[in-house]
């Protein structure tokens, strides 16, 4: 850590100190959190910095994380901290409502580039989840501009993940409450992973009312891949229909399965591509719409208006963000090395395997994988014995991320030999202590 860092952070955790806020823990109502589990000093962080994450309550863990899986390159990279200040100090504020300002030119035609020219427009929101309401909009938009109106359905994968807005939350297939918070979902379909039958049949069903087919490569939920059949099957699904190929690569993009996105090798180019998360290395609120030919045409041909805007989209210290998570990917030879912690993460869930009968089904790809662990019956153990395996990895030294029946490894593409040795030891410690309990 450099000096200035060092004494930025000192004065961080001073502040906390003397303002009281170590002591007040009322106010903040955390995500996805239990009434009864706020105020907790074990999970409020305090510092992080490489792949270390420091917290109030004195202890320190490495992190297999990589935050929520939105920090490849580790925390505190101090290129990325230097070009959002520039940013912030030159503009404080310039977005895109209605304005363009010259970093979110600079982020969308570095984006452009690095997809190697498969897209040609850009558009920034602020999350993932926003990201796909847009996509929503874009994909029926289009569809009229093009004479078909009721091309509104738009087709999704059981188990899926692709937000908690409410255009999100209802193409999300995983059951997160959709029903109780009246999300619609009169216009959308889901169909089980891999099943190409399924697929085949709802296509069919569909059929000129499809507008659009929007995917992960890898379910984050079960960090499923999608397989070589399947996608052979989704890009003969949209031949025959003509529906957009929207890729959602919140999760995997920026490396996270090998290439800098996973569907660069795919027989088939989506229409759209959605991005966040490792965008900014975790530094911002800041997603990005990767839009490709032949729908940016059918806009511009209209000179149409897409009614989707944020205040903070494409603000300047975002698309800072953006620039310089791309220029330290290519410093910092990133893909090579999360390659590298690739393997060592398959050949350590291997051993972990073979030592452990009751950890079973390794499943994902590059440095998002996750193996299921079966209870004393032999079935994958259940969720609340996933929270208590999560909390007691933490308290043995390492980050891990819950999974259905198991617990996920996502770590940094920066991580050492050392790092990764680090995390499985705790969360080997971590099963002991539950099977133990």
């Amino acid at each position: 850590m450099s000096t200035a860092l060092s004494a930025a952070t000192t004065a961080m955790q001073a502040a906390v100190t003397a303002s009281g806020l170590d002591r007040d823990t009322s106010a903040l109502w955390p995500a996805l959190l239990p009434p009864s589990a706020h105020g907790d000093d074990e999970i409020c962080i305090a510092s992080a910095h490489g792949v270390r994450v420091h917290f109030t309550d004195g202890s320190d863990a490495v992190c297999g994380t990589s935050g929520l899986w939105n920090v490849p390159l580790g925390y505190g990279d101090e290129e990325i901290a230097v070009a959002i200040t520039e940013a912030n100090v030159r503009a404080s504020y310039a977005g895109v409502f209605r304005f363009e300002n010259v970093d979110a030119r600079r982020a969308a035609a570095d984006l452009t580039d690095l997809t190697g020219g498969r897209f040609e427009k850009v558009i920034f929101t602020t999350s993932g989840g926003s990201a796909n309401d847009a996509v929503l909009k874009i994909a029926r938009q289009y569809w009229a501009l093009e004479g078909h109106p009721q091309r509104k359905t738009v087709l999704g994968l059981a188990e899926s993940f692709h937000g908690l807005t409410y255009g999100a939350f209802s193409v999300t297939g995983e059951d997160l409450g959709q029903t109780m918070y009246g999300a619609d979902r009169r216009l959308v379909r889901h169909v089980p992973v891999n099943d190409r039958e399924a697929l085949l049949a709802v296509a069919q069903q569909t059929g000129r009312s499809l507008a659009a087919i929007v995917i992960e490569p890898v379910l984050g939920t079960g960090t499923v891949p999608l397989d070589d059949a399947y996608l052979a099957a989704i890009a003969a699904v949209v031949r025959q229909t003509g529906a957009l190929l929207v890729v959602d690569e919140v999760a995997t993009g920026f490396g996270r399965t090998g290439p800098m996105f996973a569907s660069e090798d795919w027989p088939i180019v989506p229409d759209i591509l959605v991005s966040s998360k490792g965008l900014t290395n975790g530094t911002s609120a800041t997603a990005a719409v990767l839009v490709g030919a032949r729908v940016a045409d059918a806009f511009a041909d209209a000179d149409a208006v897409l009614s989707h805007a944020e205040t903070q989209a494409g603000s300047a210290a975002g698309c800072a963000a953006v620039s310089a998570t791309i220029r330290r990917f290519r410093e910092l030879d990133a893909l090579a090395r999360g390659r590298a912690v690739a393997d060592m993460l398959s050949d350590g869930l291997q051993s972990w395997m073979r030592d452990d009968a009751r950890v079973v089904r390794r499943r994902g790809r590059g440095c998002f994988q996750s193996v299921s662990i079966l209870d004393d019956s032999g079935a994958p153990i259940d969720s609340r014995t996933v929270a208590r395996l999560v909390t007691a990895t933490r308290r043995a030294g390492a980050l891990v991320h819950p999974g259905p029946g198991g617990v996920q490894f996502v770590p940094p593409l920066v991580s050492t030999a050392d790092d990764i040795d680090t995390l499985f030891a705790a969360v080997r410690r971590g099963l002991h202590a539950v099977r133990s309990s």
